[in-house]
């Protein structure tokens, strides 16, 4: 939600003669748009029907390990209908005059309502009282909020982030004119209704089997990234591997024989892809957030290399490791260790500096506006005193 998916068209030749990527790095990777036009399973995919997914429950009938961990993992959390959310259950624990939060001239309350929550809003002597349904983003970062008001999906206009342990307006909100029916003081405080490509890609990104039969269906998705949603549709492969059929196994889509090129756009589909933030001309700090597009742009990307994809330091089956050092056996698959020379199957120099904690200095952190958190950068450099941000 933080960062749009919007895509503006631009001239492929133009993207080729940018600074710093190769046309053959260009040419092995495409935007996430045209990789869903192309047959087969990628994330985010739309065709399929909802009665091709089975959900997470039917998955951990033979996959019960994975399932386990991967239900504690942040891909496992990034959505849940706002009565589920932690975030707004503590608030709503509070004392009755401790549930309100000001921003700018508007005034907030959490209410509850209807076996959920709901928020009023008043500025001056005009209020109104808008539902909450969904609450996407993970408490431990930050968490928005989708309600629906005259047919159209909305954004709220605030946010709830774990570094504040409370609101404040949602980042890069683009407010559009609200609703007539909202009085005039209060449409800049109601937040924003999401273009159709808007809530798709939200919706597709936090959760699985959002859109079925090309069609945006909110009332019957899985909530958050489970295993589908990366694995593709189940029912046939469930159904095959109960009646014993022979290359059952056939019938699910497994991302570990894809190339690293491909392995990383399609994590891209929803962490953004080299060209899905050349296409949006999106330049700054912000981009950190595009994980894939910071990784391929790291000088050892190269033409890819399976050990520098995504998953080689991410089991997306499981929460993500947060200590420094679990990180540097990653480091040593590609670079020799201090003392030694760099060998064919590790080409990479002896660090001069330190010998552990890798990451601490080669990827940095920054913080995002107004999102109050500190981001990792995935472009591995060596990073230079006082410099500017690499774009």
């Amino acid at each position: 939600m933080v960062v749009r998916l919007v895509l503006v068209l631009l001239l492929a030749a133009a993207m080729l003669s940018l600074p710093g990527r190769t046309a053959t790095k260009s040419e092995s990777q495409v935007s996430t748009p045209e990789r869903l036009q192309k047959p087969g399973w990628w994330p985010r995919k739309p065709t399929p029907s909802r009665k091709d997914y089975v959900g997470p429950q039917a998955c951990s009938e033979c996959h019960s390990d994975i399932a386990a961990t991967q239900r504690n993992s942040a891909m496992a959390r990034t959505s849940t209908p706002a009565s589920k959310s932690s975030a707004l259950q503590s608030f709503a624990l509070r004392a009755q005059d401790q549930r309100s939060f000001a921003i700018g001239s508007f005034h907030y309350q959490l209410l509850g309502w209807s076996d959920g929550f709901a928020y009023s809003l008043s500025a001056g002597s005009q209020s109104i009282t808008e539902p909450l349904e969904w609450a996407f983003g993970t408490e431990k970062i930050g968490q928005t909020y989708i309600f629906q008001k005259e047919g159209t999906l909305h954004e709220s206009a605030f946010s709830y982030f774990e570094s504040l342990h409370g609101f404040a307006r949602t980042p890069a909100l683009d407010l559009v004119p609200a609703p007539k029916s909202v009085p005039a003081p209060l449409r800049a405080g109601v937040g924003r209704a999401l273009e159709t490509r808007t809530a798709e890609g939200c919706f597709t990104c936090h959760n699985t089997a959002a859109m079925t039969d090309g069609k945006l269906d909110p009332a019957h998705l899985i909530p958050s990234v489970t295993c589908e949603a990366c694995h593709g549709p189940g029912a046939k492969h469930v159904s095959g591997e109960s009646s014993g059929e022979e290359g059952a196994e056939k019938l699910i889509f497994n991302p570990e024989a894809l190339s690293p090129s491909d392995s990383v756009d399609f994590c891209g589909s929803c962490h953004r892809t080299w060209w899905d933030v050349m296409l949006t001309e999106e330049t700054g700090v912000s981009t950190v957030l595009a994980v894939p597009y910071r990784l391929v742009k790291s000088r050892c990307w190269g033409s890819g290399d399976s050990r520098l994809t995504c998953v080689a330091c991410h089991d997306p089956h499981r929460p993500l490791v947060l200590e420094a050092g679990a990180y540097d056996q990653r480091c040593l698959a590609c670079h020799v260790g201090k003392g030694s020379q760099p060998t064919i199957d590790h080409p990479g120099s002896a660090c001069t500096v330190g010998t552990k904690e890798c990451v601490t200095c080669h990827m940095p952190k920054y913080q995002i506006q107004d999102i109050y958190y500190k981001f990792t950068d995935h472009m591995i450099r060596i990073v230079r005193a006082d410099e500017a941000f690499p774009d």
